[in-house]
């Protein structure tokens, strides 16, 4: 039996005909461009790696209006700064052979040209918000992923604990801006001056 929605059967269900093709036995041979072909046509969030593709599970209501309170709060702060901030899905190129779908991802530069039509180059600032089913691939996962592909600033937003963690890159390895709990603001080293509540986060939710 699966444990988790990484040891689950995949499918590929054609509903206009049922036809039914499992893509488990496609497991690491999967090509950077047969992945952004799949991605293209469906409304999954789906990330992919040296072959392999993982898709993960659809957000809940919590999750959605946590983002949806961020992105405003992004929003209000980068846009008349010339900046941009956009949320999953949009694909994340790591590196030629990974892709993640970051919730948040924000550029300093709207005309940055890692924003790229298809998918992001890079990003100067991007946030997850932590899954229940499985926490670790935000906390410990992506945190790996995202200095692999040097972004400078990676929050991570838990519900399960109420916390805001933002990370910042030095020397290739990510270390703590700080951890903020209820009561406190939430604080970017990258963007000076853009701060949000904690408590007004997890109320969103």
């Amino acid at each position: 039996m699966p444990t988790n929605l990484r040891d689950a059967p995949m499918h590929l269900v054609r509903e206009s005909d049922g036809v039914s093709i499992s893509l488990t036995p496609l497991q690491g041979y999967w090509t950077a461009e047969q992945y952004l072909r799949l991605t293209d046509h469906t409304r999954h969030l789906v990330e992919f790696t040296d072959g392999r593709i993982e898709v993960l599970p659809l957000p809940t209501r919590q999750h959605q209006l946590i983002l949806g309170f961020l992105y405003r709060a992004f929003f209000a702060f980068l846009q008349p700064l010339g900046g941009i901030v956009l949320f999953a899905a949009l694909r994340l190129q790591i590196r030629p052979e990974k892709f993640r779908e970051p919730d948040l991802l924000v550029l300093r530069r709207a005309n940055d040209p890692r924003a790229q039509n298809r998918y992001w180059l890079g990003a100067d600032l991007v946030v997850e918000i932590a899954s229940a089913d499985d926490p670790e691939r935000d906390t410990v996962e992506k945190v790996a992923d995202y200095a692999e592909a040097g972004i400078p600033e990676y929050w991570i937003v838990n519900p399960l604990d109420e916390t805001v963690t933002v990370l910042v890159l030095e020397e290739g390895s990510y270390v703590e801006h700080g951890v903020f709990r209820r009561g406190a603001q939430a604080t970017s080293r990258l963007l000076a001056g853009f701060s949000v509540s904690v408590d007004a986060v997890f109320a969103a939710g």
